[in-house]
């Protein structure tokens, strides 16, 4: 659940630490005070993008930080596994946003893409916006909904991608056939290259190794030479370098008898003494085992030569000789299996077997589902005020694509004796928001994510409908987590906790503030939404009842 939300310098909020109780919580205040701006916020810490300047007048940056226990949430637990990250029962999401646009992104104080953020933070929060309604009349839409209630997400995606292999053999099948010749001219050319290159015996690692051994063959007279100059500076010529550090170790250690501290000096003469024995004899061992080998040279020299040659015929660095092996390897089989007619349409029968196994599965969950949530936004409808109203999840049959076998399309009567048509082409905006509301409530109860938030939901409700809206939100939050933005009294007199959003002026600023509204402030927060800017005696006792109700 979310624990606490910490923003700082945020479009008009220079300062809020707020903390978060489960179950049913209600956000109220005047229009323009800042309610949506906690939504904002939110989003943005969860890896929403950022559309626009969104620090505080003379700020650097804006700073959100949202806490969360996820002791009881296993896929959010399973999301951190996965990308190393460590955490306890807590986990905190920041995102600090620059006045130039800028972002980072931290998972418990690790780096984090936003990509990230958003992929985390879908575990964790469910947002719906005032306008989620609108998006109810895309099939898309509904037919994510009735996936995510009949818990088919992962068998829908399995479907795509079962769909989406078959699709890839079907056409990979097609072009063979077409284009059958130049498959078949293709696969000759690319096996007399392949076996050019395999005769060849040649690692991408041999190179370098190749050159440093040709360096040295094809200079050898002068490395002799110069390894013998060197050993003769050192030891043999007179004078030498090793008779004059002798030289130089036999006066310091008749000195060292006046003055001690001539030690250091001793001490590092002969260290480089035993050194500069330690390289001649390394130099008079490497004259005995080099020798001038013209046999050896021309034969580097021959496949160095042959080397470049092909790498020249097909125009590639020698180094890449090797990938471009495996490359030709990989285009033959799949150029083999093409020219194979047989063994192609063997490999997209089974593909197709599997997309109709798995399809039909889907079907069958889905009808299952149908009926259930079909029976369930039924009823919710005539709580909501919708009498005689009916909804219907219909399961169209379609040709076979990548979301299934059939098209789901939600469909609904205002009114008793009507036939339920599509929800797109009747439903008024009031239905349309009751129905989505419902849907909401309706479809949450079988989710995993444990926290959800409604902006403005209820929007175009009222009466005894926003009563009935905020007894479902209660029973809502009995099981899940629940934040609802609300100017409907009735919605907020039913939440366990109530939030109020206020803005005030200071030195030419304009701030906005929350608080946690203790009993008797619930009453005055109440009446205001009621009555308005004047609340009298009348409207408090309302209120009063509403919250004792």
């Amino acid at each position: 659940m979310l624990q606490a939300l910490s923003i700082r310098d945020f479009i008009i909020v220079e300062q809020l630490d707020l903390e978060f109780d489960a179950g049913f919580t209600a956000l109220t205040g005047e229009t323009g005070a800042g309610k949506s701006i906690l939504i904002d916020a939110l989003s943005l810490s969860l890896g929403a993008r950022n559309d626009g300047a969104v620090t505080r007048a003379g700020s650097e940056k804006a700073d959100i930080s949202t806490t969360f226990a996820i002791a009881h949430n296993k896929l959010a637990q399973q999301w951190l596994a996965e990308h190393e990250i460590d955490v306890d029962e807590h986990l905190i999401l920041r995102r600090v946003i620059y006045a130039d646009g800028r972002s980072r992104g931290f998972i418990n104080g690790t780096s984090a893409t936003v990509a990230q953020l958003k992929e985390l933070g879908e575990l964790l929060i469910d947002i719906y916006s005032q306008n989620a309604h609108h998006s109810l009349l895309k099939n898309s839409t509904q037919r994510e909904i009735l996936d995510a209630y009949a818990q088919a997400e992962a068998l829908a995606g399995q479907v795509a991608e079962c769909y989406q292999q078959w699709r890839k053999l079907h056409q990979q099948r097609l072009a063979a056939e077409t284009n059958a010749e130049a498959y078949a001219e293709e696969l000759a050319e690319l096996r007399d290259k392949t076996r050019e290159i395999k005769q060849l015996a040649f690692e991408a690692e041999d190179w370098l190794t190749l050159q440093q051994e040709h360096s040295r063959l094809s200079h050898g007279a002068s490395l002799l030479q110069g390894v013998e100059s060197c050993l003769a500076l050192l030891s043999e010529a007179e004078p030498n370098a090793g008779a004059m550090v002798e030289q130089v170790q036999h006066q310091l250690s008749q000195l060292m008898d006046f003055d001690a501290a001539l030690q250091e000096a001793l001490s590092t003469v002969e260290s480089a003494a035993i050194q500069l024995e330690e390289t001649s004899r390394f130099l008079n061992r490497y004259l005995q085992r080099t020798e001038l080998d013209p046999a050896r040279l021309a034969e580097v020299e021959a496949r160095i030569q042959s080397i470049h040659a092909l790498s020249r015929k097909y125009r590639i660095k020698p180094e890449e000789l090797p990938m471009e092996l495996e490359t030709c390897v990989a285009r033959m089989q799949v150029l083999e299996s093409s020219v194979d007619d047989g063994m192609l349409k063997q490999q997209e029968a089974q593909a197709w077997q599997a997309y109709q196994q798995y399809a039909q599965t889907l079907t069958a969950k889905r009808t299952q589902a149908a009926q259930t949530l079909t029976a369930s936004i039924t009823e919710q409808m005539q709580r909501l005020s919708l009498k005689g109203g009916q909804f219907q999840v219909a399961l169209l049959p379609g040709e076979p694509a990548v979301y299934g076998l059939e098209q789901i399309e939600f469909l609904v009567a205002g009114h008793a004796g009507v036939t339920p048509r599509a929800l797109a082409k009747v439903a008024s905006g009031g239905e349309l928001s009751r129905i989505s509301l419902a849907l909401h409530v309706t479809t949450a109860s079988s989710g995993t994510v444990p926290c959800m938030i409604f902006d403005e939901v209820d929007v175009g409700i009222g009466g005894g409908v926003a009563e009935v809206v905020g007894t479902l939100l209660k029973q809502l939050g009995d099981a899940r987590q629940v934040l609802v933005i609300t100017h409907l009294p009735q919605v907020a007199a039913q939440a366990q906790h109530h939030l109020q959003v206020s803005k005030t002026q200071h030195a030419g600023t304009t701030l906005s503030h929350i608080r946690r509204l203790a009993t008797e402030e619930r009453v005055d927060e109440v009446a205001r939404m009621l009555g308005g800017l004047h609340i009298t005696e009348i409207t408090r006792q309302h209120a009063k009842e509403m919250l004792a109700k």
